[in-house]
């Protein structure tokens, strides 16, 4: 079997390719698209980083590929459902830099805590002003981490080797299974009230765009430390600096920034900000191992022994994709949908299958694609060989159920998301291949498209909402292009489906919030 390789990559992981005996590997770094569109057709594999892009055209011609190694988490390079339809599996890398990101989050906690930097520059110009640079102890002290993935769960057990109490939010972890790791559950805002240090661990999303900024800031500890070696965007960079100018908190430490590189950011003119230029994977070690794993999930892909990171939908035949395909895009989109709107700790997800389709088809597919989906927009690294294993190790149960089908369509799937505040049901359903729609929140029938950005409103039904809403959105030049409406009885609270075509800022939205008559707000994109 062949492997070509056309990005860089550590000879630990060239060896063990190479130590297979039976594969032939060529390293051919800085191929054109159009030399890569030439060659790849005599391939069984290609490993890449992200220099190389496997677009539609070139996973058309690989006319023997089987497997496509990204040596990396992203996998934006790669034409993923090109990649599923030629039945060419797609692996990727997400946990070789979890140690070194883990470690760079403590390494900023302490040298933030003991102002190592300053410190350091004061005595290179041959100053000893030590009384000026007295730091705190992270032991006895309370953490606060905002998300519970790989990461965050690794720098809560280094935390807790100092001796700190620790303290997170994620609302996909159930609070057996954080009591395991001895971390204690709480809201939100009752994380930035309690936290003397607070460290960020959540994807970049619309929902987690700029939600650290002046309203949380307000509720942190003057005394308050905060983390970000996780995604830049996630923090208000304007809304810290003031916080950091006007001591609303003691400092903070950055691995990421919205724009990288940072040329300008005021934030870089604070002496209470320590900053890195994105080093949270940057080590010998991650570096090596991202290799020597990706060489190793390749073997074992051209071998037919299990891979653990399959990013696209694995062993899946193509009769299967043909039948139940737009139903696996749906399940998906719903549990981003469910992820985006729930509110609380998630605790059951209830999936029923209505349609003679369901009857004659196995709908464990779908169930892999809804947990996925479901998990995605708060977790890193999700895909569909491990979603349901991240979903069974926060505690979350599925059940799946079958009937035939209701009078309003012929086939649909009803998602109920239990939390410990409620539960919330979205049904759905396919009108062809394409044409994916939501057609039902709660007891609210609606028929929302499943697409770009969406606001989910609920609201009193009376006259003139329509208008205030649009009349809201046109002032600040976003653009509807679809809307739906859902009641149960007249005069009473309603649902309203937004589609627009560009992201709806913090502010508007709660702007939005604070209308009479207006009890729900949350943004949406799928």
């Amino acid at each position: 079997m062949k492997v070509l390789v056309s990005d860089s990559l550590s000879q630990q992981g060239l060896n063990l390719l190479i130590q297979e005996g039976n594969f032939e590997v060529d390293v051919k770094i800085g191929l054109t698209l159009e030399g890569l569109i030439a060659r790849i057709g005599e391939y069984d594999a290609l490993i890449i980083r992200s220099a190389t892009k496997a677009t539609a055209d070139v996973i058309k011609a690989a006319k023997q590929l089987k497997v496509i190694g990204r040596a990396g988490v992203g996998v934006d390079n790669i034409d993923l459902e090109a990649a599923t339809r030629q039945g060419v599996l797609v692996i990727n890398t997400p946990t070789s830099n979890t140690v070194s990101a883990a470690e760079h989050t403590l390494t900023l906690m302490l040298a933030l805590s003991r102002n190592v930097l300053p410190a350091g520059i004061s005595l290179k110009n041959s100053e000893w002003k030590r009384s000026r640079f007295t730091g705190v102890e992270l032991y006895g002290k309370v953490l606060g981490v905002v998300g519970l993935g790989k990461i965050g769960t690794e720098v809560v057990r280094r935390a807790q080797a100092f001796g700190m109490k620790t303290i997170a939010f994620d609302p996909y972890v159930t609070p057996d299974a954080a009591e395991k790791l001895g971390i204690r559950l709480v809201k939100r805002d009752e994380l930035f009230k309690q936290a003397d240090y607070i460290s960020l661990h959540s994807p970049l999303t619309p929902e987690t765009y700029h939600s650290i900024s002046g309203e949380e800031f307000s509720l942190m500890k003057p005394t308050c430390r905060l983390i970000n070696c996780a995604r830049g965007g996630i923090i208000d960079e304007n809304a810290l600096y003031r916080a950091l100018k006007q001591r609303e908190i003691a400092g903070a430490a950055l691995d990421v920034f919205e724009v990288e590189p940072p040329v300008g950011n005021p934030l870089l003119t604070l002496d209470n900000l320590l900053a890195t230029p994105h080093l949270g994977a940057s080590t010998a070690e991650a570096q090596e191992q991202v290799a020597v794993e990706i060489a190793q999930e390749v073997i074992n892909a051209l071998h037919g022994l299990p891979v653990k990171n399959a990013v696209n939908q694995p062993k899946i035949d193509w009769r299967t994709i043909e039948v139940l395909g737009p139903y696996l895009t749906l399940a998906e989109k719903i549990g981003s949908f469910q992820a985006q709107i729930v509110d609380g700790q998630v605790a059951e997800i209830k999936i029923h299958y209505a349609g003679d389709l369901f009857d004659e088809e196995d709908v464990t597919p779908i169930t892999v694609a809804l947990q996925k989906g479901l998990l995605t927009p708060v977790l890193t690294n999700v895909n569909y060989v491990n979603a349901p294993l991240l979903i069974k190790q926060r505690g979350i149960r599925i059940t799946e159920t079958k009937s035939p089908p209701d009078r309003n369509f012929a086939n649909s799937i009803i998602i109920t998301v239990m939390t410990d505040r409620g539960s919330r049901v979205v049904e759905g359903t396919a009108f062809g291949k394409q044409d994916l729609r939501i057609v039902r929140i709660d007891q609210y029938h609606v028929n929302a498209k499943t697409e770009g950005y969406m606001i989910l409103i609920y609201n009193q039904d009376l006259p003139g909402m329509i208008g205030l809403l649009g009349t809201i959105l046109g002032d600040h030049n976003i653009n509807i292009a679809d809307m739906t409406v859902g009641r149960s009885q007249v005069g009473e609270l309603a649902v309203t489906m937004i589609n627009v075509d560009s992201h709806v800022p913090r502010d508007v939205l709660q702007h939005i919030s604070n209308q009479d008559r207006i009890s729900f707000v949350k943004q949406v994109k799928l």
